[in-house]
Order: structure tokens, then sequence, then C-alpha cells
């Protein structure tokens, strides 16, 4: 528990410390905003992740606690394929202590900006959207803290940059308070002149 509100308890009688801390959740949660998916529609480069991720790509990323404390750097290098419909990717997760870790996913391609996803750490099914340069992804994960499993839910936000580069930002939330932020930015190459055959010429003359 924050000290502010440890103090807040002790000072007050338990009505009062009960009301205000009903009022201190009411103000974390309405102030929170929500995107829209559909108002990147018109946002360029265009981004399509079966086609971003297919092939290798690295990744480098924090998690910062609700308070902005940054609690874990690590690098990530996935290898993505698609076969069928389905985007089949795996991340190799190499963290700032030293430890490992894997995730597969398997993402069907709904057509119209639609997909559903799946992974062993992932409850039930993820939703993605993307339109534009933007895609948003839905999920609720089983994390292992202090020794207890918590199911999590993930907001996952990606914006695709000029040379490649794409940016992710996603928000960690249970009961809908925030437990912190994950920041991500991915690196692939010669990926925008690939998609933009016109640019790639462009540049050449």
């Amino acid at each position: 528990m924050p000290v502010a509100l440890t103090i807040i308890k002790y000072r007050m009688p338990g009505r009062a410390w009960l009301l205000t801390l009903l009022f201190m959740l009411t103000v974390m949660l309405t102030g929170c905003t929500s995107m829209n998916i559909e108002d990147y529609a018109a946002s360029k480069p265009g981004l399509k992740i079966e086609d971003y991720f297919a092939g290798k790509t690295v990744a480098w990323g924090m998690f910062q606690d609700r308070f902005g404390n940054v609690q874990q750097r690590f690098k990530v290098l996935m290898t993505g394929e698609v076969n069928d419909g389905v985007l089949t990717l795996d991340e190799q997760f190499i963290y700032s202590d030293g430890s490992e870790s894997t995730r597969i996913w398997n993402v069907n391609i709904m057509g119209d900006g639609h997909y559903l996803g799946t992974a062993g750490d992932i409850v039930g099914q993820a939703i993605g959207r993307s339109a534009g340069n933007a895609f948003n992804f839905k999920y609720q994960m089983r994390l292992p803290i202090r020794g207890r499993e918590w199911v999590v839910t993930f907001d996952d936000w990606m914006f695709l940059q000029e040379d490649g580069v794409l940016l992710n930002v996603a928000t960690m939330s249970k009961w809908g308070i925030k437990l912190g932020t994950l920041t991500v930015a991915f690196e692939k190459p010669g990926f925008e002149k690939a998609a933009s055959p016109e640019k790639a010429n462009k540049e050449q003359q």
C-alpha cells in the first residue's frame, strides 16, 4: 500500500477513510482516456502486422510500475511466419537480470482489420484491430506475481513510424486500476522500402 494511503488511513475515522479511498479510486478510473482505432485510419505508413512481423524482428523494451519506476528491461528476438491466414510469432525474451522466457502467438487474420490471437499465457482470445498506421490488441494474461498467479488486462497499442520503426505502448491493469506501462520499440531495417517499392525506387534515382 502506498505511504500516502497509509497516512490517510491512520489519521481518519473508518467511514471517512473508506469514502476517501473510494473517491481516489474513482478519480483513478475516470481519469483514464480511451482511444479509438478508427481515429488513425488516415495515418501513414499503413500497418499490417502479418507483413511487419513476417521474418526476423528485434525489439527493446521496459516495464514501468504505476509510479513510473523502471522495474524491468528486456530485448526480444522474434520470428514470424504466415500460413493459411495465421501469423505465428515466436518471441524470445532476454531480460536485464539475465533470465529468459518464450511466448508463441498464433494470430488469426480475420480480414477487414480484425484479428484474434492466442498464446500459452493468454486467457481466452486476444482481440486485435488495425487502421492506418495503428494496431490495438486487447487481452488478459496470466502473470506470476509474488508467488501467485494474477490475471491482468493489457490494452496494447502499436504505431508504425518511418523507416520501419514500430512503437508500442501497453497499459497493464487489474479491476480497472492501472498497474504499469510496457514500452517497446521494434526495428525492422528495410521494411518500409519493401512495403513501398515506389519510395525505394525514388531514393535510388
